[in-house]
């Protein structure tokens, strides 16, 4: 069961999308916060990776 905190994050969340949202508009605003949170987490932990290691990684130019 979800807890009340994430309950009201998530209708916070909502709120503050626009009335014409959609699921998928959601799912995006939960999957981009998800994704910021895990980047800070790994921040704050040291983990790093250069830009010249991501544009490796997926073979962006220089």
């Amino acid at each position: 069961m979800p807890s009340p905190l994430r309950k009201d994050e998530a209708h916070k969340l909502i709120d503050t999308l626009p009335a014409d949202a959609t699921w998928d508009d959601l799912m995006e605003q939960i999957y981009v916060r998800q994704a910021i949170e895990n980047g800070l987490r790994d921040s704050e932990q040291g983990k790093l990776q250069s830009v010249q290691e991501i544009r490796q990684k997926y073979g962006l130019p220089e």
